[in-house]
């Protein structure tokens, strides 16, 4: 028994529209397509679509069963359809949706939910930005992080995830185990016409890769989208896909699962649960809410059970509430000179003026220390040759102040001309 893959790019599910209309163009003139795109389509024939094929040794025919005596049936008395008001035909991209979605119908398909504190995630992500805008050009998104948390909880934690099902020449059900994992990102397009379309293409062995190559490799992917030099290439190799509706607000997603995958996973909306968004936000800083997003896990059910999927998105919970130093290796390395922030519980006791006027004092004294020994954490390595450590005396957790207290306002003392600053924002400054 083996399995039998062409060799060649094989784009199908939702890119196939893609095909479709650079096929029409390169039929006008081959030489509008680019080189990459006229080797695809040469001997393309698109009325075949492209499979894998499981082959096997060949069973023995059975003897055709005697088919029993059965009357003819009458035929059903038939009526007359009702008339439907003219339709406009679907054709390019939006008939291709049609066959990809009802060709999805046919993959049995479960999904998990997790809901996942966000706090962890704003903050690192904002102390990244933060020092790559100082240093140097480019900007890590919320997807770049939850999608390197995926791969390294697939990898670390739940490999079962990155596999696929197919159906072999006998009939049988097979797995496919993938050696490697290709990340497929969901991407919205907008068309000229105003319409829109989505592109997956693939990062190729996204398991091999530190957060510094997936970044890259995500943001070259993403720039081949919106300057429209994709390749047939780059479509290639999906085994796991991730799509990201959050970024227009969508809370959480059921998303389709294409056939020939095991996994999509969804991202939904970061925010306050809806029944806080009217809060006042020094409140809710005080109380210590954290903004929120639900990440999906749809899998194919033939594959994938239940317990694979909820160990799976637990353990990206786990990382991205910073468990086993995962801040840490994504800091190091893009070469970002400062230790991330640790999760810890908040403590701010409601009521107490005592106490938060003992939380002004450490902030006092944590601005003092960076006005006197702010030289120690300037970044004087630029070839990043040791490690960055952070004083303790720069620490604010030496202080007690935690993730809790950045969204928190204090007396400065005048720092950069304002009287009160959150805590975040003097950290800023004084950095």
């Amino acid at each position: 028994m083996f399995v039998a893959e062409d060799s060649s790019p094989q784009i199908a599910g939702p890119n196939a529209w893609l095909v479709d209309e650079m096929y029409e163009q390169f039929q006008r003139d081959p030489a509008s397509v680019s080189e990459s795109w006229q080797e695809f389509f040469h001997g393309y024939n698109p009325s075949v679509a492209p499979r894998v094929v499981v082959t096997t040794a060949a069973a023995p025919t059975p003897a055709p069963a005697a088919a029993p005596a059965v009357a003819p049936a009458t035929p059903a008395a038939t009526t007359a359809p009702d008339a439907v008001a003219p339709g406009q035909p679907l054709r390019g991209a939006a008939a291709k949706i049609v066959v990809n979605m009802e060709a999805s119908l046919g993959v049995p398909t479960a999904t998990s939910f997790r809901e996942v504190p966000a706090k962890l995630l704003e903050v690192n992500r904002k102390t990244i930005n933060s020092y790559l805008g100082r240093s140097r050009s480019g900007k890590v998104s919320f997807t770049h992080i939850i999608g390197y948390a995926i791969i390294r909880a697939i990898v670390e934690t739940a490999p079962a995830m990155n596999a696929a099902f197919v159906e072999g020449s006998d009939g049988k059900p097979y797995i496919i185990r993938h050696e490697h994992l290709g990340l497929g990102l969901a991407v919205d397009l907008e068309k000229s016409d105003g319409s829109r379309s989505l592109l997956v293409p693939c990062i190729k062995d996204a398991d091999t890769l530190d957060f510094a190559g997936f970044f890259a490799a995500y943001e070259e992917l993403i720039r081949k989208v919106r300057s429209n030099k994709l390749t047939p290439d780059d479509f290639a190799g999906v085994t796991v896909s991730l799509t990201n509706p959050g970024t227009i607000g969508t809370v959480q997603s059921v998303p389709r699962l294409m056939p020939g995958q095991g996994l999509i996973v969804g991202v939904g909306s970061l925010d306050f649960p809806a029944a806080y968004q009217g809060a006042d936000p020094s409140t809710m800083a005080s109380l210590g809410l954290s903004k929120v997003m639900t990440i999906t896990s749809t899998y194919d059910h033939r594959i994938i059970q239940g317990a694979e999927s909820g160990m799976f998105l637990k353990r990206v919970h786990e990382l991205l509430m910073g468990r086993d130093d995962f801040y840490e290796g994504i800091f190091r390395s893009l070469g970002v000179p400062y230790e991330s922030v640790s999760w810890a519980r908040d403590t701010n006791p409601i009521g107490r003026d005592e106490a938060m006027l003992e939380k002004q004092m450490r902030v006092q004294t944590l601005v003092n220390m960076h006005r006197v020994r702010g030289h120690l954490i300037a970044d004087l390595d630029p070839l990043a040759a040791e490690e960055p450590h952070l004083h303790a005396e720069l620490d604010p957790a030496t202080y007690g102040l935690t993730i809790w207290d950045l969204d928190r306002e204090f007396l400065t003392g005048g720092i950069a001309g304002r009287s009160r600053m959150r805590l975040d924002e003097i950290l800023d400054v004084l950095r």
